[in-house]
């Protein structure tokens, strides 16, 4: 049997990043289990089984689900190694996701390039650096104000000891940020259901890391230059949002209304969640579970008490997920805002698809359709397999929202999580790493794996519908 030098599988992995990032991610929840695993991680001195020390690792780390309570199973270092699987995580998705579009782009501007001096794909040195700069203030300017706000009040509105509210404030802020949805209470937000200075903090954080890194740099920026196209006043250039931000803010803004008003109008009299409220708290919480399932997974209430609509529209909202190159996951609000744009072209009868005031060219289409069509084979062939697995007296539509939410990396949960079979644990691990990773690995290897070809087959047609 032949040995690969370790030149040459180092250059394999420098040829394809993707590839490198996901066994770094993988070997790095492998740590993090190997950690909680430990005694002193937990309350009672007890060593974790490997598998719930796994489970929890891949959750904190990818934003998922979580099989135990983080703030009575584990003790403070054990929910420091949380906290710390969640921080990496989420700066490593959104660092990795940066860096992949910038290879992506850069890619395209070189089939562009007719000059030989400008040919060089690679990222340099100072890309690098500028992304991996950026993402860290970004994050650490957010969680430092949402944390602020957060200890602020659990100190002077709940009475907490100044080192207990600042623990606490930063956890929820850094996991609110990295769209973890891990709390330290064992009924996660409940609690503060009625509070709108802790549910809207945590839910602005939310909002912000599910946007993205590159939306969010735009945004700071107040867009970017404009060439041509924009009239500008004397000596200053005109600024624009560029396709990618407009595209993710209006969907997102469209999405978390649409959200609002679905799980509002659903829950309104709904005895096991909003309908006890007064209707200001029921807009407030309406608006906090529309927000948080998208990708965030914290809830202030019972998900498992909600009506099988709302679970099936929180399903869908899960399934999106948030902007690219951000921490929430899903297949991404620009995936589905380009075939949303590409169902209205189609029936109006349109050659081409446009949104925006810009063409959408057939290469992004096509990567959009592969992502959400392997996204919808992952999910259900991950409720086929723990159907399989889990007790009969589970419903399907239980089955379901776990398998989403495992894919999204959500986190929310109607209450089956604990009690799933081993091998049933072991599906939504995976189902956690891939819906992690799966989306941005496979829309850049199709992007950067595209080729031109310089012959075409004959064309036909074949009846559709």
């Amino acid at each position: 049997m032949a040995v690969v030098p370790a030149r040459t599988r180092w250059s394999r992995l420098a040829t394809h990043p993707a590839q490198g990032a996901v066994l770094a991610f993988a070997l790095f929840i492998a740590l993090g289990a190997a950690v909680l695993t430990i005694p002193a991680a937990t309350e009672d001195d007890r060593a974790t089984s490997f598998l719930t020390a796994l489970f929890t690792s891949t959750g904190a780390a990818t934003g998922g689900l979580a099989i135990v309570a983080t703030g009575s199973h584990w003790s403070p270092f054990g929910e420091g190694v949380v906290l710390a699987l969640i921080q990496i995580g989420g700066f490593g998705i959104m660092t990795l996701a940066s860096l992949l579009g910038l290879m992506v782009a850069g890619r395209m501007r070189l089939q562009l390039q007719l000059t030989a001096q400008a040919e060089r794909a690679a990222l340099g040195i100072g890309d690098v650096r500028r992304v991996v700069l950026g993402v860290a203030g970004t994050t650490l300017a957010i969680e430092l104000a949402v944390g602020a706000v957060l200890s602020l009040r659990f100190r002077f509105g709940y009475g907490q000891s100044a080192g207990g509210a600042l623990y606490s404030g930063y956890f929820h802020a850094i996991s609110a940020f990295n769209n973890a949805g891990y709390g330290l209470r064992d009924a996660n937000l409940v609690e503060f259901a009625g509070d709108p200075w802790v549910i809207l903090p945590i839910a602005i954080a939310c909002v912000l890391g599910a946007l993205g890194f590159p939306v969010l740099l735009e945004l700071v920026r107040g867009g970017r230059r404009s060439r041509r196209g924009i009239r500008s006043t004397p000596g200053r250039a005109a600024r624009h949002w560029s396709l990618h931000t407009r595209l993710t803010l209006v969907t997102s803004a469209i999405l978390l209304v649409v959200g609002t008003a679905l799980t509002c109008l659903l829950e309104w009299r709904n005895s096991a969640t909003i309908g006890p409220m007064p209707w200001d708290d029921k807009l407030l919480n309406g608006f906090f579970t529309a927000a948080s399932a998208r990708t965030a997974g914290f809830n202030t209430v019972d998900v498992g008490g909600m009506e099988p609509a709302t679970l099936l529209g929180t399903c869908v909202l899960m399934f999106i997920g948030g902007g690219s190159a951000g921490t929430a996951g899903g297949i991404k609000v620009t995936t589905f805002a380009i075939l949303g744009a590409a169902i209205l072209a189609e029936v109006r009868g349109d050659t081409a698809v446009e949104t925006m005031g810009r063409r959408i060219s057939p290469a992004v289409l096509r990567q959009a359709l592969t992502v959400a069509l392997l996204g919808v084979g992952v999910v259900m062939a991950g409720t086929l397999v723990l159907l399989t697995l889990v007790d009969d007296v589970v419903e399907v539509e239980a089955v379901l929202f776990e398998t989403v939410s495992a894919f999204g990396t959500v986190g929310l949960t109607t209450g089956i999580t604990g009690d799933l079979p081993a091998a049933a644990q072991l599906v939504v691990i995976a189902l956690m790493f891939i819906g992690r990773l799966g989306p941005i690995t496979l829309a850049s290897a199709l992007a950067l794996r595209e080729r031109v070809r310089r012959y075409e087959l004959p064309e036909e047609r074949p009846v559709i519908g």
